[in-house]
């Protein structure tokens, strides 16, 4: 503490009282600047190098002028790959399940985790260096110690470090809401089409149009399988990846009905409708849980609103009333 103590003192006695804070950006420029060129540098692909000098390319390059104009797209791409290594988690098991969780979320686009990384660092530098200026306007102005000018610097870079972690799991949340709270509709929905005649692909694709405005989350989900089964796609594998793409637990139960349906040969249309009036059920267990939980949110509110008002119109009187009283009394 008394080294600590001593370098303190220096930095004020040299630089003036900004000295410590100098310091300490100082210190994480040169650690920024030292760490850049180990994240930035990506060791050459293998497969990158068959590519290159494969005599199907060199063919291909001669004979496709298109195809070599999608090669220069991909070149300008592999510019921004660079900072691939930066940007994305490194292990395979994090980025599936970032990927995973983006998708839960909505965001569909290849380059979605990157782009969730980039916006994470670059809010939580920009407000690192709001938070730097914001301190050292703080200083310039009026003495301010040490310890508050660190806060006024890490604060606003936490937050925005950590605001886009929230904005994905409040819109993950969201979703999540959003379906669980349509899916009862949609069975219900697709029960009529399949009782109507229809096919299971051609229920999924009526059910998306008509719930798309309503709920437009699960309607997109709909959508998804649908063209993936048109696709040629195994009608179990897309049931299950709808059911990691949602996230909730109702989707899971209902493919599981659908495969287990479609293993055993039992009707469609008798599961949808056991299935559907089960999710009926469970929805209304739902609104009456939030209806047996609000009297206990309510409690603290009525506690701070009504009780002390309440106090006070009927013990004031009796309290100003004896406090005149005490006021005009004669003691001897």
């Amino acid at each position: 503490m008394e080294l600590l103590q001593n370098a303190n003192d220096w930095l004020i006695a040299t630089f003036g009282d900004l000295g410590p804070l100098y310091a300490i950006g100082a210190l994480g420029l040169v650690l920024v600047l030292l760490t850049l060129p180990s994240f930035l540098k990506k060791p050459a692909d293998p497969m990158d190098k068959l590519k290159g000098t494969g005599g199907g390319a060199r063919a291909a390059k001669a004979d496709d002028p298109k195809g070599a104009k999608l090669r220069t797209k991909n070149k300008n791409a592999e510019k921004l790959d660079k900072f691939a290594t930066f940007l994305e988690p490194q292990s395979a098991e994090e980025m599936s399940a970032a990927r995973l969780k983006m998708m839960q979320a909505g965001y569909r686009s290849k380059n979605a985790v990157r782009i969730y990384h980039f916006i994470q660092f670059s809010l939580g530098i920009g407000m690192l260096l709001i938070g730097l200026l914001i301190a050292i306007i703080s200083s310039a102005n009026g003495e301010v110690e040490t310890q508050q000018l660190l806060m006024m610097v890490l604060i606003p870079g936490f937050a925005g470090y950590y605001l886009p972690r929230y904005w994905v799991n409040r819109r993950l949340q969201q979703r999540q809401g959003e379906i669980t709270n349509g899916f009862p509709d949609s069975l219900d929905m697709m029960l009529v089409c399949v009782e109507a005649g229809q096919s299971m692909d051609q229920a999924i694709i009526r059910v998306s149009k008509e719930i798309k405005q309503g709920y437009p989350a699960l309607a997109e989900e709909y959508e998804i399988v649908a063209h993936e089964v048109k696709a040629g796609k195994d009608k179990t594998n897309v049931l299950k990846d709808m059911s990691e793409r949602c996230g909730v637990p109702d989707i899971a139960s209902f493919v599981t009905v659908m495969i287990q349906s479609a293993s055993f040969g039992t009707s469609i249309a008798d599961a949808l409708r056991v299935f559907s009036e089960e999710m009926r059920d469970k929805r209304v267990m739902r609104a009456e849980e939030k209806a047996n939980v609000l009297p206990t949110k309510l409690t603290l509110g009525t506690m701070m609103f009504t009780v002390p008002p309440l106090m006070i119109i009927l013990i004031g009187p009796s309290v100003y009333q004896i406090y005149d009283t005490l006021s005009n009394a004669t003691f001897f």
